[in-house]
């Protein structure tokens, strides 16, 4: 249940009068260091291919590829400078940072404007001539967005391209809206201005209802709703920012340590932190504390556990269709053994077939195929769920499911 909801499901409106005080008080980034605290200094340009967007980037492209970055602004502005020394900092660590809205634009924006972002770079990365032919990491895309951008983040974080989703100081305004956090299947942060923050409640309200097994992370930070997206290099938001960025899209496990684990870097500090399925190297979170007395001499006993065989049952749901296409969703849930792993089969109708799986591995791509568990989500405590997704072509309704546990 929402809390606060008088307040809260007014959030979309409200911020639009707090983001522009902020913006009077110093929004625009002039009073940034200049280029960002990272490597490659830092700003934006505009494209006529990418209208309404402006995009962040290391004046000189660097030799690695750049992951991207797509953001939407507090109160859904089409200022792309809004939340401009933020994006700038995390540019200048080595990412395409590609905000709704063109530089000091007017009105507001639609979470189809991530899309068109993602797009464009997408399209750059290949187009000979561009100065960004091969120079994106397409593999690695973030989504996300402040308040009324976390919204707009939400509404296309199921795109399969999207690596990771990003929450600022935002939640979901109504229940009507959960569904969009039960089809995340990539690993999401939220970072929130603590208690007095007016996206507090909402934020705490869709924590509470991610799927089981999503890694996630939560930080609060007591600093109210505005952040500090307008303070020098985006302030300590944009700090810890460009940490997950780099630990989620470019693999850096000593960023990650900033997140992961009841010692973490940001638990030893002014943020309050929570936790769900993290490890750094993508695997499967350990359920117990790791022992701490010498292992025993004698050898594991060879006899199965207790428990009887694992069985599992796979539901499947069609997340989307469109002429020619289609993303779907299935959610394995284990009986009353624990799985240690699990093996998905799939009767795919007639003229569909897979182009694209996410948190499985699949072996074949039309009529029946099966999908079996990643290193990551094949343990499944009894009675516990995880979930697997794919995109295809075709018509994705009447498929069958059938679950194999082990």
């Amino acid at each position: 249940m929402r809390k606060r909801s008088k307040i809260c499901v007014g959030l979309a409106a409200a911020v639009v009068p707090i983001t522009s005080v902020i913006m009077a008080l110093g929004a625009t980034p002039a009073d940034a260091a200049v280029g960002g605290s990272g490597p490659y200094p830092a700003d934006y340009e505009t494209s006529a291919t990418l209208a309404n967007h402006t995009i962040f980037r290391p004046q000189t492209l660097p030799s690695e590829r750049l992951p991207i970055v797509v953001w939407g602004n507090g109160g859904c502005s089409a200022n792309g400078l809004s939340q401009g020394n933020f994006l700038r900092e995390i540019a200048s660590h080595g990412f395409l940072a590609i905000a709704n809205g063109a530089p000091n634009g007017s009105g507001s924006t639609t979470s189809q404007q991530l899309t068109q972002s993602i797009d464009w770079a997408i399209a750059e990365n290949s187009r000979q001539g561009s100065k960004y032919y091969n120079r994106i990491d397409t593999t690695k895309v973030a989504v996300a967005g402040f308040s009324c951008g976390g919204l707009e983040a939400y509404a296309v974080s199921n795109d399969p391209r999207v690596t990771t989703t990003g929450i600022f100081s935002s939640g979901l305004l109504n229940d009507a809206d959960d569904y969009q956090l039960r089809r995340l299947t990539k690993p999401i942060a939220y970072f929130v201005g603590g208690p007095s923050d007016i996206a507090y409640p909402n934020a705490i309200d869709d924590w509470g209802k991610l799927p089981a097994g999503l890694p996630a992370f939560m930080g609060n930070l007591n600093v109210g709703h505005g952040g500090t997206y307008d303070q020098p290099n985006g302030g300590e938001f944009g700090r810890v920012a460009v940490l997950y960025l780099k630990w989620r899209l470019k693999g850096d496990t000593t960023a990650g340590a900033t997140f992961v684990g009841p010692d973490c870097g940001l638990c030893r500090s002014q943020w309050s932190v929570q936790q769900k399925n993290l490890t750094l190297d993508g695997g499967t979170p350990p359920t117990t504390p790791p022992p701490t007395t010498p292992p025993p001499t004698t050898p594991p006993p060879t006899t199965p556990p207790p428990g009887g065989t694992p069985t599992c049952t796979a539901v499947y749901a069609v997340q989307d269709q469109w002429n020619g296409g289609f993303v779907a969703n299935v959610t394995v849930t284990a009986g009353t053994t624990a799985l240690t792993a699990w093996r998905v089969s799939l009767t795919l109708p007639s003229g569909a077939s897979i182009t694209s799986v996410w948190n499985g591995v699949a072996s074949g791509s039309s009529g029946t195929i099966t999908v079996a568990n990643q290193s990551y989500n094949g343990r499944v405590a009894a009675g516990q769920t995880t979930s697997f997704g794919f995109q295809g072509t075709g018509n994705g309704t009447g498929t069958s499911a059938t679950c194999t546990g082990s």
